[in-house]
């Protein structure tokens, strides 16, 4: 369950992430990361524990932030899980765009034989990977169609009236808003499985490309030439405010471990997930980085979503798609419904005050899922940013700080303890500061 609950959209973005901090830096920084967040994770499982004289069995994470720090805990820990259920919410919205986009267009071109050559960089056969950064921006749909002179209104139409940041993203509205209107998303929580069914798809069709495609690694260690990147780059706090959301389950943690029938193999458990969550990241990552042919290409080519580097007729990844969507599809109400319970409960007491009172909300969640589409569609810097700004709070800072002061409280307070706790604080507010400077 918490390695189901883990594994998001962070997994399209981290052969991306790699690529900025290079390959042996990301594989570093990946393990690392890891390690780091899920000893954070196991001090949030522990913070209820540590409170004396108090029965804190139905206690959530923010019931305990309230406990140490009142009203701001309480008030702090509502913002920065708004921050990150929105911010899950956004990049849902551009993705299932991307995936709508790229399936309906493959379904037309189908429909109408109509036969697209890419002039987008890209390699030949049938396991063709392209280069979508490099695309020339002066070319109309950045594209050189080759199909019957009757098709030519058609298509030019379809191209009008299905683009994928000026028309898509406003098409989900029709279908999304009045899911996300409905008291208890509960027929959607019955498809969760689908999300375990395209996490094994994606790992499939990554190892049949890699297969494919082959190996392709050159060891640069600091220098960058015209095919690959260096080992170790500057920009890496980008690849950790991406896992930073990747492993990212503190604000929901206890809730899912409640359901456990013996409680005492939870810390067992939580590192069975968050090992097999990094495992699938490094797979992942790794194997479409080293797979990723350069040359002829260069490795700066792999995109925020690692999908976007295959063609939209590639059967494989067409597939890949239509899962992605259907399963984002059942997540994003019941991401809406967490985000309504979360902050119209704290407000008003009630999780469904009345619909004029949710419809404003999910109005506001959705409109900033589509303004995100429509002007900034970049999964990785959203995910970043999302990622280290709620994991500031709720990885780095409130476990930390609640263990230091219960541990003082019980005059059980060490200098070791006290200078590793601060260090990992420091580390989640030069995590959040190096997304705005790099």
């Amino acid at each position: 369950m918490i390695w189901n609950t883990m594994m998001g959209t962070s997994i399209l973005s981290i052969p991306w992430g790699i690529k900025q901090a290079g390959f042996t830096s990301g594989i570093i920084l990946i393990l690392l990361m890891g390690i780091l967040t899920l000893y954070c994770c196991y001090r949030v499982v522990k913070s209820r524990q540590i409170i004396p004289l108090i029965d804190t069995s139905n206690w959530e994470f923010p019931d305990v932030c309230k406990y140490y720090f009142g009203s701001f805990g309480q008030w702090s820990s509502l913002l920065f899980s708004m921050i990150s259920l929105v911010g899950a919410m956004v990049v849902y919205w551009v993705l299932m765009s991307n995936f709508l986009f790229n399936t309906g267009k493959f379904i037309y071109n189908y429909v109408h034989d109509i036969n697209v050559t890419d002039i987008v960089p890209g390699t030949n056969g049938s396991n063709k990977v392209i280069c979508p950064s490099a695309a020339s921006s002066h070319l109309p749909w950045n594209r050189s169609m080759v199909f019957s002179a009757d098709n030519i209104t058609g298509f030019t139409l379809f191209e009008k009236w299905w683009n994928k940041s000026q028309t898509v993203p406003f098409y989900l509205i029709a279908v999304l808003l009045p899911m996300l209107n409905l008291k208890s998303p509960s027929f959607f929580a019955k498809f969760n499985v689908l999300g375990t069914v395209s996490v094994v798809y994606l790992v499939l069709l990554v190892t049949v490309k890699a297969a494919h495609l082959g190996i392709h690694l050159e060891f640069h260690w600091f220098t960058e030439n015209e095919f690959f990147v260096p080992e170790f780059r500057i920009l890496f706090p980008q690849l950790t405010g991406v896992l930073t959301l990747a492993f990212f389950i503190h604000n929901c943690v206890i809730t899912l471990l409640q359901n456990n029938r013996n409680q005492e193999n939870n810390v067992r458990d939580l590192s069975i997930a968050y090992f097999l969550v990094g495992l699938t990241y490094l797979y992942v990552g790794v194997i479409i980085f080293a797979s990723f042919p350069s040359p002829p290409l260069s490795k700066e080519c792999i995109e925020q979503n690692f999908l976007d580097n295959f063609p939209s007729d590639d059967i494989m990844s067409f597939v890949a798609r239509i899962f992605l969507l259907f399963q984002m599809m059942t997540v994003y109400p019941l991401l809406g419904y967490l985000a309504r319970v979360q902050l119209l409960r704290q407000f008003f007491g009630n999780a469904y005050p009345s619909l004029f009172h949710v419809l404003a909300l999910n109005l506001a969640i959705v409109g900033a899922g589509v303004a995100m589409a429509r002007f900034y569609p970049n999964i990785g810097g959203i995910i970043r940013y999302s990622g280290a700004t709620c994991g500031l709070a709720f990885v780095f800072v409130y476990p930390s700080l609640i263990y230091m002061i219960s541990l003082h409280r019980a005059g059980q307070l060490t200098w070791p303890a006290l200078i590793t706790h601060i260090f990992i604080i420091l580390l989640g507010l030069a995590n959040l500061i190096a997304q705005f400077l790099l």
